[in-house]
C-alpha cells in the first residue's frame, strides 16, 4: 500500500533540532552508513546517530579530513569513497560487506550543487552522477550487508527538485549545460529513487524516504559566489547569515535523522519529507511540498532502469531477497 503524501502530525517542526528528534530514541547495536557524514548536514547527522548510540560509518572522498571531522566521535569510523566513481563505490560496499556487519541505516546525505559543468565516468553530467547514480550504486551494492530487522534508506534531496523534472531527452545535458537545472534535476532524481526503492524493496523490509532538509549554510554553497548569495538575500555583504527562514545546521539535520529513526514512520515510506514530518503535495502559492513530478511512480520506475542500464547494477529486480 502507498503511503499518503501527507502530514502525519510528527510533533516537531522547521526548528526541531537532530537531538530533538531522537530523544528517548537508543540506537546502540544498530549501523548507519551517512555519506556526506564528516560535513555540514551530514556532519551534524553522523553526531545525533552516534550520541543515540549507533555505530556510524562515515565513507568519504577525503578520508583525512573526515578522520580529523569526526576521529573523536565514540562509535564513528571513516572509509574511502568517491561517489563520482563506480568502482570506488563498488569497492566500498564490497569491504563493507565483507566485513560481516549488516546495516540498518543508509543516509544519501553527500552531495554536490550548482557546480561549475564537470564530467565524471564516461562523460557523465556530475551533479547527476554523484548526488543520484553514485548513491543508487551504493545502495545496490550494499544490499547483501541489509539487516534481517529492515532498514531505512534516507535520499537528502532539496526543494529545489522544483527546477526542473527528469530531462529525459538530454539527461546528461549534452547540448548545454545550465548548472541550476543539472542540480535540479539531480534533487529529482533523489526523490525517485526513493520512490522506487521503496516499491522494490519494501516486502523485504526496506523503507525509503526522500527529505527537503530546508535551506542552511554550509560547505554545499562552495561553488556560489559571495555575490551571489548576497544578492539572493542568504547573507549580508560581511558574510553573515541574513535570512531568518534558514536553519541552523543541527535543525536542517533533523528531517533526515527523524526519517531514518523515527518510530512514527514504521510501515510507512515512498514519500518526500520536509520540517520532520511527511510533506503535502506542492501547491500553487505557497511554499514547500513535494511537486507531482518527482513522485510519479512510472517516472521512478524510469529512471531506476535507466540507471541500473547505467551503473551495471541491479540488486533489487535481479537478486533475491535479504538474506534470512
Amino acid at each position: 500500500m502507498t503511503t499518503p503524501q501527507h502530514s502525519i502530525g510528527s510533533g516537531f517542526g522547521a526548528r526541531s533540532t537532530a537531538y530533538d528528534v531522537l530523544r528517548g530514541i537508543d540506537l546502540s547495536g544498530r549501523t548507519a552508513i551517512v555519506t556526506g557524514g564528516s560535513s555540514g548536514l551530514g556532519l551534524e547527522t553522523t553526531r545525533a546517530l552516534a550520541a543515540a548510540g549507533a555505530h556510524v560509518v562515515v565513507p568519504a572522498r577525503r578520508r583525512a579530513a573526515a578522520d580529523e571531522a569526526v576521529g573523536a566521535l565514540d562509535g564513528v569510523t571513516t572509509d574511502d569513497l568517491d561517489l563520482s566513481d563506480l568502482g570506488s563505490v563498488r569497492d566500498f560496499a564490497e569491504r563493507f560487506v565483507a566485513s560481516g556487519r549488516t546495516v540498518d541505516i543508509v543516509i544519501n546525505s553527500a552531495g554536490i550543487m550548482a557546480c561549475p559543468e564537470t564530467r565524471v565516468g564516461p562523460g557523465w553530467e556530475a551533479q547527476f552522477a554523484t548526488n543520484h547514480l553514485g548513491h543508487y550504486a551504493l545502495v545496490n551494492h550494499l544490499r547483501p550487508a541489509f539487516a534481517d530487522s529492515g532498514v531505512r534508506v534516507i535520499a537528502v534531496s532539496s526543494s529545489a527538485h522544483d527546477l526542473t523534472g527528469m530531462r529525459w531527452d538530454d539527461v546528461q545535458f549534452e547540448r548545454g549545460y545550465d548548472r541550476w537545472q543539472a542540480y535540479g534535476q539531480a534533487k529529482t532524481a533523489n526523490v525517485l529513487f526513493a520512490v522506487r526503492l521503496d516499491t522494490l524493496g519494501r516486502d523485504a523490509g526496506v523503507r525509503a524516504f526522500a527529505l527537503h532538509p530546508g535551506s542552511v549554510l554550509t560547505p554545499l554553497q562552495r561553488h556560489l559566489a559571495t555575490s551571489e548569495m548576497v544578492e539572493a538575500g542568504w547573507i549580508d555583504a560581511n558574510g553573515g547569515p541574513s535570512n531568518p527562514t534558514f536553519k541552523t545546521p543541527q535543525q536542517g539535520a533533523a528531517t533526515q535523522v527523524w526519517a531514518a529513526t523515527s518510530p512514527r514512520l514504521t510501515g510507512l515510506g515512498g514519500v518526500y519529507c520536509e520540517d520532520c514530518d511527511i510533506a503535502e503535495p506542492a501547491s500553487d502559492g505557497t511554499d514547500g511540498g513535494v511537486h507531482p513530478h518527482a513522485t510519479d511512480a512510472g517516472q521512478a520506475a524510469r529512471l531506476w532502469d535507466l540507471s541500473a542500464g547505467l551503473t551495471g547494477v541491479d540488486a533489487f529486480t535481479t537478486a533475491p531477497r535479504l538474506r534470512r
